[in-house]
C-alpha cells in the first residue's frame, strides 16, 4: 500500500530535530536543507515547529469545518470524500496531537501521532483488512496516523530505516490539509492510499534526492489479504528551489478472495513554481501541480485492459492539476484553481457510498468521474489557514448522497430509524461549499 506519508511531514521526519538545529555548515549537507520548499503542494508552510527541543519536537492540529452541499442531504452524510464526511453542520474533522522523538548520539528515533475527529472514522472504513482474523483493528489503530520506531545513520547525506504506521504520499496531496493548496482533493488523491503499516528505507544519496523503499501489508490496510506483501519505492528529486518532482510504484497481492490477483500502481507528480516577486504587492508568487496515476489488475478473472465480458478489464486512469496563485510580499492570501478525472472500471479504488447502497466492486463495474474546485484561504500567520472552496464533482454512475441520504428514511440509523429495505439516494451529480478553519502549532 503505498500510502501518503503528508509529504511535508515526511521531509521534515528525514532530517532528525537534533540536527535541524544545527549550524549552516551542517545544514547544507541535510537532504532538501538548501531550499525554501514551503510553498509545494503538500508541505508544510511552518518554518520552524513551535514546540520544537533538542529530543522531542511537538505538533497539534485543529481541523474544523462547515462542509454545505447543496443537496441537503437529511442524514448529513457525505459520500466519496476522505476529507468531509458531514454536510450541513460544523464538524470537527480532524484533530492530531504529538510528536517525534530522537536521541542524536545513537540515532534512535521514532513518531508518534494521534488522530481524532470524523477521520478517525472515515478514513480506516477504507480498510477491509480488520474483517479478516479474530482481533478489532480498526479500533485498535484507528486513532494513530503516524506511530513508528527506527534509526537514524549518518551514510551518505542519511540513511533511515523505520517500522511502524505511516502517513503515506502517494497522490501528493497531504493527509493533513493545513499543508494543501484546497481542502477537498481530486478523485486522483481521494482514491489512493493515505495509510500504511510496514517498513520503509528512506536514502538520501545527494541533498536533492531521496530514494525510498518500502515493504507494507498492503495497499492503505492494517493488516494483510492473502500471504503475499506489498512492496513498493519512491523518488523524490528536487533539482532546483523551484521544481518538486515525485514518482512512486507499487506491487501486491490485496484483493480479498482472490490471491491469485497482482495490482500495480504508479502515481507520478510534479510542482513547479514558475512566479516568485519578493516585493510585489500583486501576485508575488505562482506555481502548478500535475499529478498523474495508471493502475490495474491482473489475474482471478480480469486483465489489466481489453478486456471482454468473461474476462473485464480493470484499470485506474487518472490525473489532477492545480494552479495556486499567493498575493502580497507576505503571502498571506492565496487563491487555487484545479481538478482532475478518474477512470476505475471495476470500482477497485473507488471509495463506496456508506449504508444501504447499491454500488457494487464487481469485476467490470463501470466508474468515470471528474471534479472541479476553486479556494481561496487566507494565512494571517503561519499558524492559521482560513479557507472557503467551491467544489463540483460528477460521475457517470449514482455516487454522490441526494437529499434522502444514504441510511434510512428519516436520515438515521438504528435504533432511532430502519434502515431495513432502504436504498441510499445516490446521484451523479454533486456541488458543495467547505468554510474551513485549520490551526497548527
Amino acid at each position: 500500500m503505498i500510502l501518503r506519508i503528508a509529504l511535508t511531514t515526511t521531509l521534515l521526519a528525514a532530517v532528525p530535530p537534533a540536527l535541524a538545529s544545527g549550524s549552516d555548515t551542517t545544514r547544507k549537507a541535510e537532504p532538501f536543507a538548501w531550499g525554501d520548499f514551503s510553498w509545494v503542494q503538500g508541505s508544510n508552510r511552518q518554518k520552524e515547529a513551535l514546540l520544537k527541543g533538542r529530543y522531542f519536537t511537538g505538533g497539534v492540529t485543529m481541523d474544523i469545518n462547515y462542509n454545505y452541499s447543496f443537496h441537503r442531504p437529511k442524514d448529513h452524510t457525505t459520500s466519496g470524500s476522505t476529507a468531509t464526511f458531514r454536510a450541513n453542520e460544523l464538524n470537527i474533522s480532524y484533530i492530531e496531537a504529538g510528536g517525534e522523538l530522537y536521541e542524536p548520539r545513537s540515532g534512535a528515533r521514532a513518531k508518534l501521532m494521534l488522530q481524532y475527529g470524523t477521520r478517525a472514522t472515515g478514513i480506516p472504513r477504507n480498510d477491509n483488512t480488520p474483517l479478516r482474523g479474530q482481533y478489532d483493528l480498526y479500533n485498535a489503530l484507528r486513532y494513530i496516523t503516524e506511530g513508528y520506531a527506527g534509526i537514524h545513520l549518518r551514510r551518505m547525506h542519511g540513511v533511515n530505516i523505520d517500522v511502524g504506521l505511516f502517513k503515506s504520499y502517494v497522490g501528493l496531496l497531504s493527509y493533513n490539509n493545513f499543508e494543501n493548496w484546497n481542502y477537498q482533493p481530486s478523485f486522483t488523491s481521494d482514491n489512493t492510499p493515505w495509510f500504511f503499516t510496514g517498513a520503509r528505507v528512506q536514502l538520501f544519496p545527494t541533498d536533492r534526492l531521496k530514494v525510498e523503499l518500502w515493504m507494507v501489508n498492503g495497499w492503505q490496510t492494517y493488516g494483510m489479504f492473502n500471504e503475499m506483501p506489498g512492496l513498493g519505492y519512491q523518488l523524490q528529486w528536487r533539482p532546483h528551489e523551484w521544481a518538486n518532482l515525485v514518482s512512486s510504484s507499487y506491487v501486491g497481492w490485496d484483493t480479498p478472495n482472490a490471491p491469485g490477483r497482482l495490482r500495480f500502481h504508479t502515481d507520478n507528480s510534479a510542482v513547479i513554481r514558475y512566479v516568485e516577486r519578493k516585493t510585489a504587492k500583486g501576485i508575488g508568487r505562482a506555481a502548478f501541480s500535475f499529478t498523474a496515476d495508471l493502475g490495474f489488475e491482473d489475474g482471478a478473472g480480469v486483465v489489466p485492459f481489453g478486456g471482454d465480458s468473461l474476462t473485464p478489464a480493470q484499470h485506474f486512469i487518472s490525473a489532477m492539476v492545480y494552479n495556486r496563485l499567493w498575493f502580497g510580499t507576505k503571502r498571506r492570501w492565496g487563491w487555487t484553481l484545479g481538478g482532475g478525472f478518474i477512470n476505475n472500471p471495476g470500482r477497485y479504488l473507488a471509495l463506496l457510498p456508506a449504508g444501504n447502497g447499491v454500488l457494487t466492486q464487481e469485476p467490470g463495474d463501470p466508474f468515470f468521474g471528474w471534479d472541479a474546485s476553486t479556494c481561496v484561504q487566507f494565512m494571517p500567520n503561519e499558524h492559521i489557514t482560513l479557507g472557503v472552496e467551491y467544489v463540483t464533482r460528477h460521475t457517470d454512475t449514482p455516487y454522490f448522497s441526494g437529499p434522502g441520504g444514504v441510511t434510512s428514511p428519516n436520515g438515521w440509523n438504528a435504533p432511532l430509524g430502519d434502515p431495513n429495505g432502504y436504498a441510499a439516494d445516490l446521484v451523479k451529480d454533486e456541488d458543495r461549499v467547505i468554510l474551513s478553519m485549520i490551526l497548527r502549532f
